[in-house]
């Protein structure tokens, strides 16, 4: 094992991963009320593993030959979060029992699945953080690009699963609808910021 490769990996990942952005409000909402934790942070970590792997590999550079892949994911994607943060703004609007950190109803196995799979694959940054970034990074450890993947890989699943199951530490305060009312707002904000630097090109 190439220790000082894989903290290396390890370190830049955790960086790129712990900025408050679109999966990470997802996953954390979820870790609040207790909703297919396990399904959700498996979605984000195995997605980014994915991801992650294939940069490693040299698969950024096949983006390339494809130039029409950016505007269909940039638009696609940020679509997908106007509606998601319109979404998270009728909740954190409505008044009722839903608000509750452990309240509401959950919604299906496969529709939260679905929606975590969109948050992160119709996500251009995300391409660009693991296909591009860590894929380009991986090339300063020649013979140990493996060893950086797995670093980063392992930095991704840490921090899900952290995010994921840690968050109940954090109920006793979204127990209180005034809470869950900022996290909503909060989530609706991330989102159309996010859709609107994909719209814009940032």
């Amino acid at each position: 094992m190439n220790l000082p490769v894989f903290l290396a990996g390890l370190s830049m990942g955790l960086s790129l991963i712990v900025a408050i952005g679109a999966q990470n409000a997802f996953v954390l909402r979820h870790g609040l009320r207790g909703h297919h934790v396990l399904a959700v942070c498996l979605a984000c970590a195995l997605s980014d593993a994915v991801l992650i792997l294939a940069g490693v590999a040299g698969f950024a550079r096949l983006l390339d030959l494809f130039p029409w892949i950016d505007p269909v994911m940039r638009y696609g994607g940020a679509a997908f979060l106007i509606w998601y943060g319109a979404r998270s703004l009728m909740a954190a609007l409505r008044e009722t029992g839903a608000l509750a950190a452990e309240g509401g109803a959950a919604g299906t196995l496969r529709a939260t699945v679905t929606a975590c799979l969109a948050i992160t694959w119709l996500n251009p940054h995300v391409y660009l953080d693991t296909l591009v970034l860590l894929g380009t990074i991986s090339t300063q450890f020649p013979g140990a690009e493996g060893w950086f993947g797995a670093g980063a890989v392992s930095a991704s699943f840490g921090f899900f699963f952290a995010l994921g199951y840690g968050a109940r530490l954090l109920r006793p305060v979204f127990a209180q609808p005034a809470a869950w009312r900022l996290l909503e707002g909060g989530i609706a904000v991330i989102m159309w910021a996010i859709a609107a630097r994909l719209i814009l090109g940032g």
